[in-house]
């Protein structure tokens, strides 16, 4: 079998990286993002990007990158708030925004990965979530109809690996991470840790490795906190 194992972000993304493609980034916020891929990502050059996740990023890191570098055309989203320059960008026309409820993105992306093509939900209906969707009525209720979400590539950050491409995320970074992984036509990890064969309990494995072609060892994360509250010690 060939080795799954490449050197560094820029060489994972190597051949598989095209201008106008899709992909889905991983992470909740700041938690979990792929970030060294990002910023792989962002010196390829590679522009008209569709990207797909829980948020935007920051101004100057995760997917902050790719919009001040105007690569991306398109978000898939289903939170923005933290960013000016997506802000900026949006309400000038530069961006296209589709915005989903949090559950409808999870549930969309994860049905992609199944190979389910729709679903019908309760959420959205009478707003405009449901403007230009289907709605059918299911024992005296109504539902719209969402459509499963696949993309070209699938980028996703994980705590350990095998050399297989068996993944195990760490506590809350297994977020969107997992269901983004069966969802792309290529996925491609970042791990923290590169183990053994065998040495995952399988029955402790999150993604098994046939659905990740590619992964690598980053070194140094940042982990930034996307927002810090803190009491002083008087009231606390």
């Amino acid at each position: 079998m060939p080795s799954k194992i490449y050197p560094d972000a820029g060489a994972a993304l190597d051949g598989v990286v095209f201008d106008g493609m899709s992909i889905l980034s991983g992470g909740f916020g700041l938690c979990g993002i792929p970030e060294k891929l990002i910023a792989a990502l962002r010196d390829t050059g590679v522009k008209g990007l569709t990207c797909i996740s829980n948020n935007a990023g920051v101004d100057g890191f995760g997917l902050g990158l790719l919009l001040e570098t105007r690569q991306i055309a398109r978000m898939v989203s289903s939170y923005v708030g933290e960013n000016k320059e997506f802000e900026r960008q949006y309400l000038a026309g530069e961006l296209q925004l589709e915005f989903n409820p949090q559950g409808t993105l999870a549930e969309r992306i994860r049905a992609g990965g199944a190979g389910i093509p729709g679903f019908y939900t309760k959420t959205g209906v009478g707003t405009l979530v449901a403007e230009g969707k289907e709605v059918k009525a299911f024992d005296g209720e109504d539902y719209i109809l969402e459509t499963g979400i696949t993309a070209d590539l699938a980028i996703i950050k994980a705590w350990k690996a095998d050399p297989y491409g068996n993944l195990v995320f760490r506590k809350t970074s297994r977020n969107f991470n997992p269901m983004m992984a069966t969802a792309g036509k290529v996925t491609i990890a970042e791990v923290e840790e590169l183990v053994e064969p065998g040495a995952l309990d399988p029955d402790h494995i999150h993604t098994p490795g046939i659905f990740v072609q590619r992964l690598f060892v980053g070194r140094d994360y940042e982990k930034r906190i996307e927002q810090r509250t803190v009491r002083s010690r008087e009231a606390a």
